[in-house]
């Protein structure tokens, strides 16, 4: 066969023929060109074809490359990105109330004010609710609500609204509004329903795009969400010991805040560049066109056989962050020191460790603990997650307002106090984690991310739930006893 008549091969496979390039009917230009190697590798990471004269439609070589292979997380960087947004999914939330001090005190206190502000008697009741009513609605509302648009584009723009307020929050923390208590309460209380607003889009969408990983990639939000609370409450220490000026701690505090944000921000420009992270979003995106091909394109995601599918996980999230938000920090942060012989006597230490330290610190070594075993199965999770509602009437007989109650003390030993408080945060860290990575695979790959959207949807309304039921333990203890 000539070389000419090589050139017209016809290729069956995908329907293509050669043609042949004339070269001034010069035989040996062609038997020399024709002998030049074909190089088939590395040409899937090459840049040399047109993308339009590939075999594949609407698809890249680079990306069918990485529908085959599996690219390694190299350095951990993916799982240490998602580390990030977990922290700062959590950060003005911790923000927020670690700062109690400076908002009844600094700002809105008698000696600032010479008068008593008349809402600083339930300030932290106010604040709660103002942050967790818009974190819940917009968490469900993401959920069945369609949003045009990339799940990370949501990030992005939620992150720029933290970052705004935090600023404002910042210049509010610099000028002196002695003069106008009034509206520095207002303007603080709008940019709190306004950043949780943007926090409850944002905290949902980081849970959809890590139930798109492995499920350890979930388990790094958890864990982050706990680094969140430890570094915090550090951070707070540390700004009251640092300066003398309350004004300056409370702007170091802030812009400590600021900082981690933009952090968070940088790295979500680098999430979808990199090629572990886009393996597992092109193979979910196939999946999500495999099904609608399937279906009627129109369709809505079933969400009612997602959410029976991932009920008995999502009972599980709910329950563990109702009981824990159900004594912490409302009734841990309000809890006395008992003896006379404790090691911790200071009022503010005595909180700052034995509340917020505490339960931060056990909180991620709980949600650490999945990584080296999983016990028990998503089957039995329910088991010690139920057993945590001991808890609650655990922590009202210990010394929780002792000035104003009638129900009894039992728990007079700061000790054991302390103990069962490191308990709590533990075992909160850990089966969150748990639960947190069953819920994706209680339904089919292409729902996992739905599936993980309510699971950060259960995580709100068991934080919500457990900060409404703490408004009535005041009550409780001064009103029942024996």
């Amino acid at each position: 066969m000539s070389y000419r008549e090589r050139d017209y091969l016809y290729n069956e496979k995908n329907g293509a023929s050669i043609q042949p390039r004339h070269v001034g009917g010069d035989e040996t230009n062609e038997r020399t060109r024709l002998q030049k190697p074909v190089k088939l590798q590395p040409s899937w990471e090459e840049n040399n074809l047109p993308e339009a004269e590939l075999n594949f439609k609407n698809l890249t070589m680079d990306e069918a490359s990485l529908q085959i292979h599996t690219p390694p997380d190299k350095y951990s960087f993916v799982y240490i990105i998602f580390l990030i947004h977990g922290i700062a999914t959590l950060l003005p939330w911790n923000m927020f109330i670690n700062a109690i001090d400076y908002f009844i005190i600094f700002k809105l206190g008698g000696g600032s004010l010479g008068y008593t502000f008349p809402y600083v008697s339930n300030f932290m009741q106010i604040l709660t609710f103002c942050s967790q009513v818009p974190n819940v609605i917009f968490n469900w509302f993401n959920i069945f609500v369609p949003i045009k648009g990339d799940l990370t584009l949501r990030i992005m723009w939620s992150i720029v609204i933290n970052i705004l307020l935090f600023i404002i929050t910042i210049v509010l923390a610099m000028v002196d509004s002695s003069s106008w208590p009034y509206g520095f309460f207002y303007v603080t209380m709008i940019s709190v329903v306004v950043l949780n607003m943007a926090n409850g889009v944002y905290q949902n969408t980081v849970y959809g795009m890590a139930a798109k990983l492995p499920p350890k990639y979930t388990g790094a939000v958890i864990l982050g969400n706990n680094i969140c609370g430890t570094f915090t409450t550090l951070v707070c220490i540390a700004s009251q010991y640092v300066t003398t000026s309350q004004k300056m701690a409370a702007i170091w505090y802030f812009i400590t805040a600021l900082f981690v944000l933009l952090i968070g921000f940088d790295t979500y420009f680098a999430l979808p560049l990199n090629r572990f992270y886009r393996h597992y979003d092109i193979n979910d995106k196939k999946q999500q066109e495999m099904r609608k091909s399937a279906d009627d394109s129109s369709e809505r995601p079933p969400f009612g056989y997602i959410f029976k599918k991932a009920s008995p996980q999502l009972y599980n999230v709910f329950l563990i962050f109702f009981v824990t938000l159900a004594v912490y920090p409302s009734i841990h942060s309000d809890i006395k020191v008992s003896s006379d012989t404790f090691f911790i006597q200071d009022e503010f230490l005595y909180k700052q460790v034995l509340c917020f330290l505490t339960f931060n610190v056990g909180a991620m070594i709980g949600s650490i603990l999945p990584t080296f075993f999983i016990w028990p199965s998503k089957k039995y999770l329910w088991i010690p997650v139920t057993l945590r509602l001991l808890y609650i009437p655990f922590y009202l007989f210990c010394n929780y307002l002792p000035n104003s109650r009638i129900l009894p003390v039992l728990v007079t030993n700061d000790y054991v106090y302390w103990f069962v408080a490191a308990t709590m945060a533990i075992s909160s860290g850990y089966l969150s984690a748990l639960a947190m990575m069953y819920t994706p695979s209680t339904v089919e790959s292409h729902h996992a991310s739905i599936a993980g959207m309510f699971a950060g949807a259960a995580l709100i309304s068991g934080i919500f739930g457990g900060i409404l039921i703490s408004f009535l333990w005041p009550w409780f203890v001064s009103h029942v006893g024996w």
